[in-house]
């Protein structure tokens, strides 16, 4: 009779902790980074990956090569870093830096940072991460409560439950004038039942920056 009792309790105690890690954190436009006063709520993105935006009616044809600033690590104090040692910040912005390059190559001639002529210029500054909740992050996607959850979400490309993320801002200028051609800021994470990029702390970061060197790859084109 005890243990029936009880039942409700557990199951109380297991919802909220669902719900609370259902809340996740949106990106703002960063004070800190040099078009934050020109970034406004985007018109062109359903998906909430990119809530704010800075856009011109550039054709991007224009260019030919680009210029990779080395990705920097946001340190004011509206950045959103949760459970991330500066270790995992050091490594999630090499690995941006490494994911992003790849891709601009495959879009442009090559890196061109001896020249500025038909060359933009790139600056990626990591502004959060979030990393998975041990055990949990998996278990999120069996169990009663999170499953059902995380299958919702996944058909909605939404985030799941327990599992991290990481946000970014991009900001891109014209190499030769330094003028602003556009810039965004970006939340990326795994599908909701990605059952790999639930294992390990920076799992869903690095599958979140693999996704948002693509993103930045669509948005070139």
């Amino acid at each position: 009779m005890r243990a029936l009792s009880d039942a409700p309790k557990a199951i109380t105690l297991a919802v909220c902790l669902i719900l609370t890690a259902c809340a996740s954190t949106q990106p703002v436009p960063y004070a800190g980074i040099a078009s934050a006063t020109q970034l406004r709520p985007s018109q062109h993105d359903d998906s909430g990956r990119i809530p704010f935006e800075y856009r011109t009616n550039i054709d991007w044809r224009r260019y030919s090569g680009f210029v990779l600033d080395p990705v920097a690590i946001y340190r004011g104090s509206d950045s959103q870093f949760e459970d991330v040692s500066e270790d995992d910040k050091v490594f999630l912005a090499r690995y941006m830096q490494n994911q992003f390059n790849d891709k601009l190559n495959a879009r442009f001639l090559r890196n061109s940072p001896g020249r500025s002529t038909n060359a933009i210029r790139i600056k990626l500054t990591l502004t959060g991460a979030k990393a998975n909740t041990a055990v949990l992050s998996t278990f999120s996607r069996f169990d009663l409560l999170g499953g059902p959850y995380n299958a919702v979400q996944a058909v909605r490309g939404k985030e799941g439950a327990m599992t991290g993320s990481v946000s970014f801002a991009v900001e891109i200028y014209d190499a030769s004038t330094n003028e602003l051609l556009g810039a965004y800021v970006a939340k990326q994470y795994p599908n909701a039942w990605n059952l790999k990029a639930g294992i390990g702390a920076r799992s869903a970061s690095i599958v979140g920056i693999e996704k948002g060197a693509e993103q930045l790859a669509a948005y070139l084109q």
